[in-house]
């Protein structure tokens, strides 16, 4: 009998113990609104590097680490096809550039001297016959002849100009198309040429000496020497709630125990369809003096803070209005600022007022 009776005090008392709720009552503090984020450390105006064409590196002209400056080469694709198009269009126009002062031209300037003294010379001729048979002199026919004589010389003069006109229009659009093949061949030269296309630092490269490219794959990472931005991936949930210039608070594993801070400066308006997040970018405003891109992070942006605030933790809200007093009556209430463990409280609850934990559903 004393052993039940033992045993069945130490159940009441722990059972009385388990249900004692926990209580609290407001308190004024600080509170702050933000949005948690994760990402990435990336550096400013950092891109993928492609080639245009196709072929296997020949050159690689830099390592990882260097420095480049827009238009530098970084790596040289070999092609034989290409180059031996260039030398054959280089041909081209060479020889199209000779014809245009070759012998062709020389030839019919020398027919128009030719064609224009006999014309002027049957011109005179004709002039004379006319003031004879004006006189009376000669005859009829050899007037009409004169006349035929010197219409034949003016149309061989007018043949021959046009036909100096008509090739000189061919040469030239010949030295002109040859032209514009030899800078199409250069442009396409060039082409196999990968160059930068800003000024930053060499942080990647992904392909070797001899190893086949393509213009799907990337074969380097480029990115600014210095500055450095926190691309994030936001919610959709909270998406709205974000706006340019606001306060970012980052972490890094690098930088463990130190709290960097940024602003919010980009917000890409299409959302990842895959992960259901928006991508922001947020620039440095208090950074550590060395960082590297990918380096993971995650944030805090702040939406909103108030220094005196009434708050209550946000385990001892029901059903996001609702808060159990000391007597177990339920009451509601309205909140403002929440963040991941307390709750503002703005009307409903005095701060004084004890309440009590609901308990686990």
């Amino acid at each position: 009998m004393r052993y039940i009776s033992t045993l069945l005090f130490a159940t009441l008392f722990f059972s009385a113990c388990k249900k004692q709720p926990e209580k609290t009552q407001p308190t004024i503090e600080r509170i702050t609104e933000s949005v948690y984020a994760s990402g990435i450390i990336k550096s400013k105006n950092q891109y993928q590097v492609f080639a245009t064409v196709g072929g296997l590196i020949q050159q690689i002209l830099v390592k990882e680490g260097d420095v480049v400056k827009k238009g530098d080469p970084l790596f040289v694709v070999q092609n034989e096809s290409s180059k031996l198009g260039a030398e054959n269009a280089k041909l081209s126009a060479d020889f199209a550039d000779l014809n245009t002062r070759g012998d062709r031209l020389n030839e019919l300037k020398s027919v128009i001297e030719t064609s224009k003294s006999k014309m002027l010379n049957d011109s005179l001729l004709l002039q004379r016959q006319r003031g004879l048979w004006a006189q009376q002199i000669g005859s009829k026919v050899e007037l009409e002849q004169r006349e035929l004589t010197f219409t034949s010389s003016a149309n061989n003069y007018e043949a021959a100009v046009l036909r100096y006109k008509d090739l000189q229009k061919q040469l030239n659009f010949a030295a002109a198309q040859s032209q514009k093949l030899l800078s199409i061949s250069k442009t396409i030269a060039q082409d196999y040429i990968v160059r930068s296309q800003t000024d930053g630092r060499v942080y990647s490269i992904s392909k070797e000496l001899g190893e086949i490219v393509n213009t799907q794959s990337p074969v380097a990472i480029i990115g600014d020497t210095e500055e450095f931005v926190a691309e994030l991936q936001i919610d959709e949930s909270d998406i709205a709630r974000i706006r340019q210039g606001q306060r970012v608070l980052l972490t890094l594993d690098s930088y463990k125990g130190q709290v960097l801070e940024a602003a919010i400066a980009k917000i890409e308006p299409l959302m990842n369809e895959r992960t259901r997040t928006f991508t922001v970018e947020a620039n440095f405003t208090k950074k550590p003096p060395t960082l590297y891109p990918n380096l993971t992070t995650e944030a805090n942006i702040v939406i909103q803070s108030k220094e005196k605030a009434m708050t209550i933790p946000r385990g001892y809200l029901l059903q996001d209005s609702l808060v159990i007093l000391e007597n177990k009556e339920q009451r509601k209430v309205e909140i403002g600022l929440q963040d991941y463990q307390k709750v503002e409280i703005l009307s409903g609850l005095n701060s004084g007022e004890t309440i009590l934990k609901p308990a686990a559903q």
